[in-house]
């Protein structure tokens, strides 16, 4: 009986504990495919090239656990079944959003927060019709119904979505759709940009990056493109946003969309970087919880492994030299499109000339000290895609590279000491890191589906 008395006592002090600890504000931060190598990777980037003696802040919250990721259909999940289950608890077939494998819609927890009056704002770095971000508002059986998406976002009622552009606001031939319309009428205003943002006073808006030409994503944080998008400042107006349409309680999704899209690119550089970005982002939910800490839960997390990114390789072997990246001035997308507008253009480009740009955008040959034989190999490779134009494009999930890109970046991840095993998804586990009230429910091994339901959980308890 005593000891049927202690059980008792101390589920009731867990009730209650969660009752006083109920978050009202939720950040909940999605490293789009950040596997565990590549958050050492930006770690010991941060560390030895930075100076920083401090961990990154995501990896100094009290809860370091870290997460399964298969999907309904295979053990190495795509981000429409991994971002479903993130959302909704919900294991679903790759390339399904928000339904079941038998297409049995299911809601997500930002769609049963907001139909209890919380806030929501759903942010990536990519487009906002994505397969992570769409999770939280859409059903379809198929990522790439980009127009129905989009008419789920116009009619989700969420009070902020943000990302590049809306891929559905034309069709497949290139046409115009309605989509803008079905936002006007559900009265969202969609705006591009933070200085038009500032000029609305709309309850709903739309925020599009002010690049309308880039697509897929806001751009690389390695390319420093002026004007655009970023993912803190994209943050920060998701906060203040909310902070004055709903500042009693509301749930913030962010994710860093294009750590994905470089892991996919096998971009080394740009994927530390993009942690880096990712991470001052977090810092801005930080923020925010010091000034409520009682009332505030962060949650990080990703939906799988891009690339399977280790910090070593076999050309390094017992060593890493990162500082490489900083010579890296160009993301892979923009220099393999520098070189097929070399192809396409009528201008002779010859191998000094190309050694000149090596020498610029990476430090080859002056930082970076080549040997005779990669030199030779990058020599063949030039000669083979400009010269006799028999090099193939490298394809992947949001690009299609060009082969001497190709060849420049294998080099370059060789000297830095990163490896990649794929250009697609790996299925190992990611990390999961939380701080704030009920925090410590994610102090385990978790699987994705159960993160939604933890965090739901201690919502239920108010």
């Amino acid at each position: 009986m005593k000891n049927l008395f202690i059980t008792i006592f101390a589920a009731l002090t867990a009730i209650c504990s969660f009752a006083e600890n109920a978050p009202r504000y939720i950040f909940y931060f999605i490293g789009d495919g950040m596997g565990l190598g590549h958050v050492n990777a930006a770690l010991a980037y941060n560390r030895d090239i930075l100076g920083n003696n401090e961990p990154l802040l995501m990896m100094q919250f009290p809860v370091n656990s870290v997460c399964t990721t298969f999907s309904a259909s295979s053990p190495v999940t795509d981000s429409a079944a991994a971002g479903t289950a993130l959302a909704t608890g919900h294991k679903t077939r790759n390339s399904m959003i928000g339904v079941t494998p038998d297409s049995a819609a299911v809601q997500s927890i930002a769609q049963i927060l907001h139909n209890r009056n919380w806030g929501v704002a759903i942010a990536t770095s990519v487009a906002p019709d994505d397969a992570t971000p769409a999770a939280f508002y859409a059903h379809q059986p198929s990522r790439y119904m980009f127009y129905q998406i989009g008419l789920d976002a116009a009619a989700s009622g969420y009070e902020f979505i943000a990302g590049s552009n809306l891929r559905g606001i034309k069709d497949k031939d290139g046409n115009p759709t309605d989509l803008m319309r079905q936002f006007e009428q559900n009265n969202v205003a969609v705006v591009r940009g933070i200085d038009q943002l500032n000029t609305t006073d709309s309850q709903r808006v739309v925020l599009l990056n002010t690049d309308s030409l880039s697509v897929n994503n806001i751009g690389y944080t390695i390319d420093s493109i002026p004007q655009v998008l970023t993912l803190p400042q994209i943050t920060q107006a998701a906060v203040n946003h909310l902070q004055k349409h709903s500042p009693d309680r509301f749930f913030i999704m962010v994710e860093g969309g294009n750590i994905d899209h470089a892991a996919h690119a096998n971009d080394g550089g740009a994927v530390i970087k993009e942690i880096l970005n990712f991470n001052q982002a977090i810092a801005i939910a930080y923020n925010f919880y010091l000034s409520h800490p009682d009332e505030t839960l962060i949650v990080i997390t990703a939906d799988h492994d891009t690339g399977g990114l280790a910090l070593g390789n076999s050309y390094l072997k017992y060593t890493a030299n990162l500082g490489i990246f900083d010579r890296q001035k160009i993301s892979k997308d923009n220099f393999s499109a520098i070189c097929k507008a070399i192809l396409n253009s009528r201008r002779i480009y010859t191998w000094e000339d190309m050694k000149q740009l090596l020498a610029d955008k990476f430090g080859f040959w002056t930082d970076v000290n080549l040997t005779n034989e990669q030199t030779e190999t990058l020599h063949n490779a030039f000669i083979d895609t400009f010269e006799l134009h028999r090099g193939a494009d490298e394809k992947t999930l949001y690009n299609s590279f060009n082969s001497f890109a190709v060849t420049v970046f294998k080099t370059l991840n060789d000297h830095a000491g990163i490896g990649f095993t794929t250009t697609s998804h790996a299925g190992n586990l990611v990390p999961v890191y939380a701080i704030g009230a009920g925090s410590h429910v994610f102090n385990s091994l978790n699987d994705n589906t159960q993160i939604p339901l933890k965090i739901l959980s201690l919502v239920n308890h108010q």
